[in-house]
């Protein structure tokens, strides 16, 4: 019963923790449902197009979490500044992240403009069926030129939107978020089929909409921002002048550059762990393409939840309750894992529902049907893993979360599926398991970290 006590809190926690979680449970759940009706919208289409947008989404989630890195190394800095109330501190994070941000959209563009096309090329195999390739090639270029339009909303809006959240104005970001799934979806219907007089433009309407609504939502969340300075008090001021202090732009930049690269590397092994899979041919591609759709829009609950841990226990840390700290991040991690495993134990319930949406082949709706049960089986490691990043994260031990999540990706997952989908006939549904079973290790490995509370370190120096 006591150790029973440490992992469940009161219902004034859950009401504070639910507080931070749900806007953003909402934001992301709005947008992965909106991105569910998006991607069958367009795999009504047909198979090839389906692909070829997958397959520069995942190439475009290299790019988005590298935004994400990039700003996450500012954000502890920003949640544990607010903790101790420390505007000032606040305004050079945000400044900060502007210049990396800006830097980084820059070098996307760059390199999305001239290696574009030899990048979708490395996840089409089989030559066997040359015309569909070349199929997938085409729209998956034409999806990707318009795409690229679409970086620097994006980068602008989460500046602020991550600077909200880190301030406690999490439902900001959630009501622009919200808005533009609408703008997309409404888009969506009219330039993927070509209603009200608008011409059928497939995959290049898809992306017009995806690039429309993200300047939609930027301009909301700034819009807001500059309007409410009496609330959001790091606004004030915030460009009066472009400098930071070179002592924290040092240290931000130690603290998040691990972050930032943590992020690319990872992307980056996502995007080849497809590619190992792609080996198996294009089915696998559009199968991986419905199951990753689906997933993704039920793992926005732990999602939410470990960047609830990085600003609660963030929070906590920059004011000095380290006891509390700990107290609230192991209620915290066992809230996660509770809900990765009900809502795991629902997806592989309603998984074979799914793949009937889309107008694909039947072998293609069974491989979806089978990787939706294996995500939703895995479920809990991966809330597991996910809060014990953001616990590490929020004490600004970033070298330690690199090592346990990038490195630990491509030193041993992607060498497991590298020589599994290589050198063995195992089919594909098995692979896919055992790719993420291999993860038990890196779950061992996170409560080892958590438990020996490496993580609790205030970084900005103020608090008790």
């Amino acid at each position: 019963m006591k150790e029973m006590k440490k992992l469940i809190g009161d219902k004034a926690f859950y009401a504070m923790v639910l507080s931070v979680a749900v806007p953003m449970m909402v934001q992301n759940g709005i947008t992965n449902f909106v991105g569910l009706l998006d991607n069958i919208m367009v795999g009504r289409v047909g198979t090839e197009q389906m692909s070829g947008i997958a397959i520069v989404n995942q190439l475009l989630l290299v790019f988005n979490l590298a935004i994400f890195g990039a700003l996450s190394g500012a954000g502890i800095f920003g949640a544990q500044f607010y903790g101790c109330k420390d505007m000032e501190g606040v305004r050079h994070t945000f400044r900060y992240k502007w210049y990396i941000c800006l830097g980084l959209t820059l070098l996307g563009i760059l390199v999305l403009l001239g290696f574009g096309e030899n990048l979708i090329l490395l996840y089409l195999h089989g030559e066997d069926n040359l015309p569909a390739l070349e199929t997938t090639l085409f729209y998956g270029k034409k999806y990707l030129w318009v795409m690229i339009w679409g970086l620097l909303p994006f980068s602008v809006e989460q500046v602020y939107s991550s600077t909200l959240r880190e301030c406690g104005e999490t439902v900001v970001p959630m009501r622009a978020g919200i808005v533009a799934v609408f703008v997309n979806l409404f888009l969506n219907y009219i330039l993927i089929f070509g209603h009200f007089g608008f011409p059928a433009l497939g995959v290049e309407g898809a992306a017009i909409a995806t690039v429309i609504s993200r300047y939609v939502q930027a301009a909301i969340v700034i819009v807001w921002t500059h309007t409410h300075a009496e609330r959001v008090a790091f606004i004030k001021g915030a460009y009066q002048k472009l400098s930071i202090p070179g002592q924290l732009a040092w240290k931000v930049t130690l603290t998040g550059t691990p972050l930032m690269i943590n992020e690319i590397l990872w992307s980056a092994g996502m995007a080849f762990l497809m590619q190992c899979y792609s080996w198996r041919g294009l089915d696998v591609v559009a199968g991986m393409n419905i199951s990753g759709t689906i997933t993704n829009l039920f793992n926005v609950v732990f999602m939410a939840l470990g960047s609830s841990i990085a600003i609660i226990v963030g929070q906590l840390l920059g004011a000095g309750e380290m006891e509390e700290a700990k107290d609230s991040d192991t209620k915290l991690i066992a809230f996660s894992v509770a809900s990765g495993a009900a809502i795991g134990l629902l997806l592989v319930i309603l998984a074979p529902l799914f793949p009937m949406l889309y107008n694909t082949t039947d072998v293609v709706k069974d491989l979806g049907c089978n990787f939706i049960r294996v995500a939703g089986a895995c479920m809990p490691l991966h809330a597991f893993m996910h809060a014990s990043y953001f616990t590490i994260r929020s004490g600004g031990k970033t070298v330690i979360t690199f090592l346990f999540d990038s490195v630990y990706l491509w030193v041993i997952s992607i060498p497991v599926a590298y020589c599994l989908s290589h050198f063995t006939g195992m089919p594909i549904t098995p692979l896919y398991l055992c790719c993420n079973l291999i993860d038990l290790i890196k779950c061992t490995v996170g409560f080892v970290l958590v438990k020996k509370g490496v993580w609790l370190e205030n970084i900005v120096g103020q608090g008790k």
